[in-house]
């Protein structure tokens, strides 16, 4: 019997779950999404999390829904008012990590049982430590004060829990093995055994310390995690712990609410949090698909039917694809994000800013070399224990085979070093047969510029490890110690390079490299400023092939600005405005020299950080906000202050999360304080400049949304961008939303004049989401299977538009068109308002165009209500008004 056909989701929104918005909260807002024209809400986390968690990632109990959220029964209400109004609901799922602390029942159990617990295989912990003092426990990283001085200072004590004994780490209880209970409860009053154990005094000094000693943990600084601990993190943060999820005990138990929760039609899809920190992708996805689809008959008639809805979160490289075989659905729209990015970039400018970056900076490397040397950087400063781990993994390899044990360990560390720093996508995925020809092709650009790195001496060994590491297949091999070794070593070495990278790209390269900031985004790469339209049809066109049910995201819970400022940005590499940005800038800066301020021998912000914090006051800058305003300049100040700060720690140049350079941070806040004074005349001229760009920065917007709506995919629209978004990075970008503002404007039903007269307050981008929201409800299956047709735009004598994108969508001849002008600033700049009229669009594009492909008809534009006949020769004067984008449906006939 073949599978029902897929019903995927028309359309997501994205709510940020957490105690000041729960599950009855997001209940109140199905109507409104409804209204919208939404199916599927798409949900954070909802397990079991660390108290007060404001997003959900850091799970302490997968069996149960957050009580903090309403737990099950308000689950039960969501779900209820969801299907009253034909929708659904999708779950983000989180199966790389949990909380390492209290409320962990599993990770509680192993630090007071060791590895005799049964959870003690849920983590991924290793037992095999080369330091004597760590081997066989578990390093706890989480003194702030080094050891000897916590015991003496009574950081670390011992207290009474209950009726029973129990560690005290400052105000976090740590459970005692059971042997050390016993020999506590039969050594007199509590009062006595913790007098006996205080240490603060010499001989409970020691005692404590004898007592730590018979655990199954060893605590430690927090400054040594990066070095010695020995479990696999999330990233490099010690409180989330890494979970054996190939074991099939471990993916059974952490997911069996997820799987109660759809056979009972309580959710109908889940978005898979970090695949690549899983030990084995391909073999996760697969068995998630095979047990949701055993599932499927157990769901409950009012349930959707077909398959679930599956989206992993993956980073894609340039030119890397989601590999087919995992079943899934697509990602969760990362590269859609970057690509229509990218498009509304100008290439023209690229040039220019390019110069000014560096003239500014005195830093001349391009993206690449920049993100190398923070590879390099962050192998060092936050994952030596991963490094050590890895090559330790591979030297194992080495010795088990008796052909290769005159191999050294430092040597190893030489050749992975160099690997890893130039290895050009987040992960591969070699499994027992080694790489397949998609990694190999991956890995020989890796060897290639590592051989080139390596010493003479070491470039036999590079060879080796590279075959170590899935050059040969390991079940080639007989079963044993060298094959053990191997696929050992392979799945440490695969589940280490993804967040080596995110680490050194995202969150360390991109708050260095400064060019324009609308390009520094998760998924995206900041060397690649702009993309051309043909470029960007055949990316879709792919997607309907391959992942039409991909989801399309331009804003999400990580993103680094909002979506509309980064679309403002893009303004910047126009053409007509990045020789005025550069005056401007250059300007700025010389009025601003004397309010630097002097530290450590220089003068705070450096010019580099001073460049990237004008992008994000022009980037951010909210449209309603007057430079009078003295109670909302200082809370716009606070927000760029607080994404300076953290900024500033990412980059890790002259300040870090692991050490914070408050002096310099504190100047740089006193900087951007003094920018913002009234009396400075400083936001006045930030507001001009707004001014000028930002009716281009809404063309741009609007565009954007129109093809997240239009291109193949179903778009995801995270809380509150319905209108304007010019947040920063988190936690700026889970603010509470206001939804009575956006109930109301969806309400009102106001004119397109109107919306474009008062279009700052954000209520026409809504209307546009608005429209083509219920055009998906109209034409659903034209959205999920219908094909995507490039629509060639030629000028009168043959020459290609390169700034009217233009397609079509089709299914069983019905079709609709879609228009989109880009690179507006020639016409848009110093405009008041995104009304786009005859006059403009004649001055992009004069006279009439002709669309090689086109299905002729009378059309309506939806984003306007303008009426016309589509032909192979097409006006846009026509076409493209009120607005510069139009989306044609047909009329009936």
């Amino acid at each position: 019997m073949s599978d029902p056909a897929p019903v995927p989701p028309r359309a997501l929104a994205r709510l940020q779950l957490h105690a000041g918005f729960t599950l009855d909260d997001a209940a109140a807002q199905v109507d409104y999404y409804a209204d919208l024209g939404v199916s599927h809400l798409y949900a954070s986390p909802l397990f079991t999390a660390r108290r007060g968690s404001t997003h959900g990632y850091d799970v302490v109990d997968y069996h149960h829904v957050n009580p903090e959220l309403g737990g099950e029964p308000a689950l039960q209400r969501l779900v209820r008012k969801l299907r009253a109004r034909g929708m659904g609901l999708v779950l983000d799922i989180v199966p790389n990590h949990m909380f390492a602390g209290p409320g962990n029942a599993w990770w509680m159990d192993v630090l007071r049982h060791g590895r005799a617990s049964p959870h003690a295989g849920y983590f991924d912990i290793d037992w095999r430590s080369p330091d004597p003092l760590v081997r066989g426990l578990v390093l706890l990283p989480i003194l702030g004060k080094p050891y000897a001085q916590a015991l003496r200072d009574g950081d670390v004590r011992l207290d009474r829990e209950g009726q029973d004994y129990a560690l005290r780490v400052h105000d976090h209880p740590l459970p005692l093995s059971p042997s050390t209970l016993d020999t506590l409860r039969g050594a007199g009053e509590f009062s006595a055994v913790l007098a006996a154990h205080d240490g603060r005094q010499e001989a409970g000094f020691h005692r404590l310390h004898a007592l730590l000693e018979r655990q199954h943990y060893r605590l430690a600084l927090w400054k040594l995690a990066n070095d010695m601990v020995d479990y696999r993190r999330f990233f490099d943060i010690n409180e989330l712990v890494g979970l054996r999820m190939d074991r099939t005990r471990v993916f059974e138990d952490s997911h069996a609410l997820v799987f109660r929760l759809y056979a009972e039609g309580l959710i109908d899809g889940l978005r898979v949090d970090h695949i690549d920190g899983l030990a084995d992708p391909h073999r996760y996805c697969r068995q998630l698909r095979h047990r949701l689809r055993r599932l499927q008959r157990q769901r409950p008639a009012g349930a959707p039917r077909g398959p679930a809805y599956l989206v992993v979160e993956k980073i894609l490289a340039e030119g890397e694809r989601l590999r087919p075989d995992w079943r899934m659905d697509g990602t969760t729209g990362y590269e859609f994000m970057d690509q229509v990015g990218a498009l509304l970039h100008d290439g023209a400018g690229e040039a220019m800013l390019t110069e000014l970056w560096q003239a500014i900076s005195g830093e001349r490397a391009d993206f690449a070399t920049v993100a190398r040397t923070a590879r390099r950087q962050i192998l060092v400063d936050s994952f030596e224990a991963e490094l050590d781990r890895t090559a330790r993994a591979l030297f194992d390899a080495a010795r088990a085979d008796i052909s290769t044990r005159d191999v050294s360990l430092p040597a190893i560390r030489r050749v992975l070093v160099e690997l890893l720093v130039h290895f050009p996508v987040y992960r591969t995925y070699a499994g027992g047969l080694g790489r397949d020809a998609v990694d190999e092709g991956v890995f020989q650009q890796a060897y290639a510029h590592a051989r080139h790195h390596v010493r003479i001496e070491d470039r036999e060994l590079l060879a080796e490890v590279a075959a170590w590491l899935g050059g040969q297949a390991p079940r080639g091999l007989p079963p044993g110690r060298v094959r053990h070794a191997r696929e050992r070593a392979m799945r440490i070495f695969q589940q280490a390079t993804s967040p080596m990278a995110a680490k050194a790209v995202e969150d360390t390269a991109c708050y260095r490299y400064g060019r324009l900031l609308s390009r520094n985004e998760v998924g995206a790469d900041p060397g690649h400023l702009a993309l051309d339209i043909p470029t960007f049809h055949a990316l879709c066109a792919e997607r309907a092939r391959d992942y039409p049910h991909n989801l399309l995201a331009t804003a999400t819970h990580d993103h680094k600005r909002g979506e509309d400022a980064r679309a403002r940005l893009a303004v910047l590499s126009q053409a007509a405005v990045a020789p005025h940005w550069a005056g401007t800038v250059e300007r700025w800066r010389d009025r601003h020299a004397g309010l630097r301020v002097a530290i450590d021998g220089g003068k705070a912000p450096s010019a580099a950080d001073e460049y990237m914090l004008y992008q994000s006051l022009v980037g951010a800058w909210p449209p309603t906000l007057a430079p009078d305003d003295r109670e909302g300049l200082a809370a716009f100040g606070e927000r760029i202050a607080q994404w300076q700060r953290k900024a500033l720690r990412e980059a890790k140049r002259r300040s870090r999360w692991s050490l914070p350079n408050e002096p310099y941070e504190d100047a740089c806040e006193a900087f951007l304080a003094a920018l913002l004074e009234p009396a400075n005349g400083f936001a006045t001229e930030l507001h001009a400049f707004v001014q000028r760009i930002e009716v281009a920065g809404a063309a741009n917007s609007l565009v954007q949304a129109t093809l997240r709506l239009t291109t193949p995919g179903v778009p995801d629209t995270y809380q509150g961008t319905e209108f304007w978004d010019f947040s920063l990075v988190d936690p700026d970008n889970r603010h509470p939303v206001d939804f009575d503002a956006r109930r109301a404007s969806l309400a009102s039903d106001a004119p397109w004049e109107g919306l474009i007269d008062r279009w700052r307050d954000g209520a026409l981008k809504q209307r546009v989401l608005q429209e083509l929201l219920q055009l998906r409800a109209r034409h659903p299956s034209l959205f999920a299977q219908g094909c995507y047709r490039q629509l060639t735009v030629e000028k009168p004598g043959g020459a290609a538009e390169d700034r009217l994108l233009a397609f079509q969508r089709k299914l069983d001849g019905h079709a609709i068109v879609v228009l989109a002008l880009r690179h507006t600033a020639g016409v848009m700049l110093d405009a008041r308002e995104p009304r786009w009229g005859a006059a403009a669009t004649s001055a992009l594009i004069p006279g009439e165009v002709r669309l090689q492909g086109v299905a002729p008809g009378r059309y309506r534009n939806l984003l306007g209500g303008r009426e016309g006949t589509v032909a192979l020769a097409l006006s846009p004067a026509h076409w493209l008004s009120p607005l510069p984008m139009a989306v044609l449906e047909p009329l009936a006939s």
